[in-house]
C-alpha cells in the first residue's frame, strides 16, 4: 500500500521546517515560524518541489514580523542601487567616445545599411541592398543595427549603440544570476569583472556578431540554472531558444557549450529521469526550430532570385555551417578562407596548444583571471562536493555547485576549442569565456569568504597579482609603474588575508579585488580611448599583441595583428592597407587597423575621397549597382559614404565565385552596374595591385581592364562599364 500524499507532504517538509530553527531559542524569544499561506504553498507542492518563494528562504530564518519584513525590503533596495549603479557604470564606459571607431567593421555596418534599405537584404543579411551576396555569418546579429540605421538613420550611435546595450545587459543577466545562488556582492563583482574585460570592452563597442553571441549565451547558462531548481521545463525551453539564436548570430560557435549543459540536466535536474528525456527533447525541438527555421527559407528558395551565400563555393548555407564556418574552423581545412591554420603546430593562426589563451597575443585580452577562474572552479567543486547527495534539506548549497558546474563547463568547452582549433582564429573570439571566468572568480571568491578559506584567498590573490605583472611587463613602455603597484597591492592582500583580523581581512578583501581587476581596467581604459577598425581587431595597448597572426609563431611584434607577410593587408608593403594610429590614453598611441589592397582590404575599408563619391552618385538611379569592386571591405567603404549599392565581388575575401564571369558579363550588358573600382588601392589612396585577386574576381578584373575606359577618379583607378576602349 502507497504512502498516503499527506503524509509525503509532511515528510518532504519537515526538512525544510527543521532549516527555519538553526539553534535553540534564547528564554523569552518568539519563534520565527514561517507564515501559513508559505506553508501551505510549500505543503501543497510536496510532491514535487519547494517553490522559488520558499526555496530563497531554505537556511534562514523566515522572515515574518515587521522588523524582518522591513530589513528584507531595505535589502532589496539595495540590491536595485546596485544593480543600477552597475549597469549605468557599464552603459557609460562602454559609450565614451563610441564614434571614434566611425563604423568599426564596416563589412557588417554595410550589410546592416543595406538592411535598413531593402527588406530582402535585411532577411538574408546581404552586403548590398540589391542583394548580390550577403556576409559569411547568419544575419541575425545584423537585424538590430539594420532596424537601428532604418529608424535613426546611418552613424556610428546607430550601428554600435546596440553593441552596447547587448554588454550592459549581459552584464545585468550575469549580475542578476550570480547574486541568486552567492549574494548581492558577489553579483556585483561578476558584473563588474565582466564589464572591465579588455576584450569584452573591445567587443561590446564593436559591430561583429561576438556581443549578441556572448549576451545569448549568459542568458542561456541562466535559464539552465533555472530549470534545475526545480525541473521546470519553461526555462529549459527559454534556454534552447537562446541556443537557436545563437546558431542564427554565429552558426556552431553557439553550440560549444551545449553539450556540458545538457549533460549537467540529464543528470541534475530534480525530476524522474524518464521526464528529463522528454524535456531534453522537447528543449531539442526547440533549439532546432528556432535555430532552423532561417536555414529552411534559405535552402529552399529559388538560389537565382536570392542573395549568393557569402563563404561558401556552392551557394549553400548549410556548406558555410558545416565548412568555412563549422569544422574547418578545427581542423585548418577552409575552402574559400584567407588561410588556414596549417594543422597541429598552429600555423598563420598562431601556436595551439594549451598555453594559446596565456600568450603574447591573447593573454591580455582574456587571460588576467583565467588562472584564478581554473582554481577557484576546482575550489569550489571541492567545497560543495557533499550537496550532490543532499536533497531538499539543503537546496542552496545543490545550486551553487551546480552554478560551478554550468559556468565551469562552459568555460572548459570554449577553452580547449580556442586553445586546440587549427582554422582561423582572432584574439576577440575569446570574449565568449569573459562572463564564464568572471562568474566563477566571484562565486569562488564568495564561497571562500563565506567558509573563512582565508589562506586559499591569499594564495588566488598574490597568484592573480603575479601573473597580472606578468601581462603587464609585456608592454614595457607602457605604465611601466602598473605593475609594480598590482604586484605589491596584491602580496599585501594577500598577507592581510592571512592575519584574520576582522579589520585586516575586510581592508585586505577591498585591496584585493583592486589589485585583481587593476590590470584589465587600466586595458579597458585604453582600449575605450583607441580607435577600433576593419576586421582584425584587438583591445589594449598596441604592445601587447605579441606576433598576433600571419607572424612566426612565438616572433612577437609590436604591431597591431603581429607581423605579417609582404602583400598581406595591414603591412606597410605593396599589396598590403596601412596601420593608422589614434591617440591613447597616458600618451600611448592606440591603433586602428585601416587597408585596403590586397586580399580583399581584410583590414578595414577605403577612405572615400569626395570626387568618389561624386562619380558614384551620377545618374545612380539608373542602375542596379553603382559600382563593382573584389571583396566586401572594399565596397563597404564606398557603400557607407554613399549609401548606394556596391557590388563585392568575390565576398568577403574576394575568392568565393559570385558573380561569375559570365554572370558579370550579362549584368553589365544589361546596363547594371556602372562603375568597376579597381582592387589594390590602399585606405589613403594609391594603386597597389590587385593582389586580393583570384578565380573569379580575378577572370573579371582582367576582362574589365582590357575591354573598358580606365578613368582616374581622385587617387582611385575606376572603369566606366557604360564605355568600352
Amino acid at each position: 500500500m502507497g504512502v498516503p500524499l499527506a503524509l509525503r507532504a509532511r515528510l518532504r517538509l519537515a526538512p525544510w521546517l527543521v532549516a527555519q530553527f538553526p539553534a535553540p531559542l534564547k528564554a523569552g524569544a518568539s519563534p520565527r515560524i514561517p507564515s501559513p499561506s508559505v506553508c501551505g504553498r510549500a505543503f501543497r507542492t510536496a510532491g514535487g518541489h519547494l517553490p522559488d518563494e520558499v526555496w530563497g528562504r531554505v537556511g534562514t530564518n523566515g522572515p515574518t514580523d515587521r522588523t524582518d519584513h522591513g530589513a528584507r525590503g531595505a535589502a532589496a533596495v539595495r540590491d536595485r542601487v546596485v544593480l543600477a549603479l552597475l549597469l549605468l557604470g557599464t552603459a557609460l564606459l562602454y559609450l565614451w567616445g563610441l564614434d571614434k571607431s566611425g563604423y568599426a567593421n564596416e563589412f557588417y555596418a554595410a550589410a546592416a545599411q543595406a538592411g535598413s534599405v531593402s527588406w530582402k537584404a535585411f532577411f538574408f543579411g546581404a552586403s548590398d541592398a540589391a542583394g548580390s551576396i550577403t556576409v559569411d555569418k547568419p544575419p541575425a546579429a545584423l537585424w538590430p543595427m539594420g532596424l537601428a540605421v532604418r529608424v535613426f538613420g546611418l552613424s556610428s550611435w546607430s550601428i554600435l549603440v546596440p553593441q552596447v546595450l547587448m554588454g550592459t545587459a549581459a552584464v545585468g543577466t550575469l549580475y542578476a544570476t550570480v547574486r541568486r545562488y552567492f549574494g548581492t556582492v558577489a553579483g556585483a563583482l561578476a558584473g563588474a569583472t565582466l564589464a572591465v574585460t579588455p576584450v569584452a570592452a573591445l567587443m561590446f563597442r564593436f559591430d561583429n556578431p561576438d556581443a549578441l553571441l556572448c549576451l545569448l549565451m549568459v542568458v542561456a547558462v541562466a535559464c539552465v540554472l533555472r530549470a534545475l531548481e526545480g525541473g521546470r521545463t519553461g526555462w529549459l525551453l527559454l534556454a534552447a531558444l537562446c541556443f537557436g539564436f545563437g546558431f542564427l548570430t554565429k552558426t556552431l560557435q553557439a553550440w560549444l557549450i551545449l553539450p556540458p549543459l545538457a549533460l549537467l540536466h540529464a543528470l541534475a535536474a530534480p525530476t524522474r529521469p524518464l521526464r528529463r528525456a522528454g524535456q531534453l527533447l522537447l528543449a531539442a525541438a526547440v533549439l532546432l526550430v528556432s535555430g532552423g527555421w532561417w536555414v529552411a527559407v534559405v535552402e529552399l528558395w529559388p538560389a537565382a532570385s536570392r542573395p549568393y551565400i557569402g563563404g561558401s563555393q556552392h551557394n549553400s548555407f548549410l556548406e558555410l555551417t558545416f565548412g568555412y564556418n563549422g569544422l574547418g574552423r578545427i581542423s585548418g581545412n577552409e575552402t574559400g578562407s584567407v588561410g588556414g591554420g596549417g594543422g597541429p603546430g598552429g600555423g598563420r593562426w598562431g601556436d595551439t596548444g594549451p598555453t594559446r589563451l596565456f600568450d603574447a597575443a591573447t593573454g591580455g585580452q582574456i587571460a588576467w583571471l583565467l588562472p584564478a577562474a581554473l582554481v577557484l572552479l576546482v575550489a569550489g567543486v571541492w567545497l560543495l562536493r557533499r550537496a550532490a547527495r543532499r536533497t531538499a534539506a539543503e537546496p542552496a548549497d545543490r545550486m551553487r555547485l551546480l552554478a560551478f558546474l554550468a559556468w565551469g563547463g562552459a568555460l572548459l568547452m570554449t577553452a580547449v576549442v580556442f586553445s586546440f582549433m587549427a582554422g582561423i582564429f582572432h584574439e576577440y573570439y575569446t570574449v565568449a569565456l569573459a562572463p564564464y571566468v568572471a562568474a566563477l572568480v566571484a562565486m569562488g571568491a564568495a564561497l571562500l569568504w563565506e567558509r573563512r578559506a582565508y589562506a586559499l584567498l591569499a594564495l588566488v590573490t598574490v597568484g592573480t597579482a603575479g601573473w597580472a605583472y606578468v601581462l603587464l611587463g609585456r608592454t614595457p613602455h607602457w605604465l611601466p609603474w602598473l605593475k609594480w603597484v598590482v604586484l605589491a597591492a596584491g602580496v599585501l592582500a594577500g598577507v592581510a588575508l592571512l592575519l584574520r583580523g576582522r579589520a585586516f581581512v575586510r581592508g585586505a578583501a577591498v585591496l584585493a579585488v583592486g589589485s585583481a581587476l587593476a590590470g584589465p581596467f587600466a586595458y579597458t581604459l585604453n582600449t575605450v580611448h583607441t580607435a577600433h577598425g576593419g576586421s582584425i581587431v584587438t583591445a589594449g595597448p598596441a604592445g601587447a599583441r605579441g606576433h598576433g597572426h600571419f607572424g612566426p609563431p612565438g616572433k612577437p611584434s609590436g604591431k597591431p595583428g603581429g607581423e605579417r607577410p609582404p602583400g598581406f593587408p595591414g603591412t606597410g608593403g605593396p599589396g598590403g592597407g596601412r596601420v593608422r594610429e589614434t591617440a591613447g590614453p597616458w600618451g600611448t598611441p592606440g591603433r586602428v587597423g585601416g587597408g585596403g589592397g590586397g586580399m580583399a582590404g581584410l583590414l578595414g575599408g577605403r577612405k572615400v575621397s569626395a570626387a568618389a563619391i561624386a562619380a558614384l552618385k551620377r545618374d545612380a538611379s539608373r542602375y542596379t549597382w553603382a559600382a563593382a569592386t573584389v571583396g566586401s571591405q572594399s565596397a563597404a567603404g564606398y557603400q557607407l559614404a554613399t549609401g548606394l549599392p556596391v557590388m563585392p565581388v568575390g565576398g568577403f575575401n574576394g575568392s568565393d565565385p559570385s558573380p561569375t564571369l559570365r554572370q558579370f558579363q550579362a549584368d553589365v550588358k544589361a546596363g547594371k552596374v556602372h562603375w568597376f573600382i579597381a582592387a589594390g588601392e590602399g585606405r589613403d589612396g594609391g594603386d597597389r595591385g590587385g593582389r586580393g585577386e583570384r578565380g573569379d574576381s580575378a577572370r573579371i578584373s582582367s576582362w574589365v581592364r582590357a575591354n573598358f575606359a580606365e578613368v582616374k577618379v581622385g587617387t582611385a583607378t575606376f572603369y566606366d562599364l557604360t564605355r568600352g576602349r
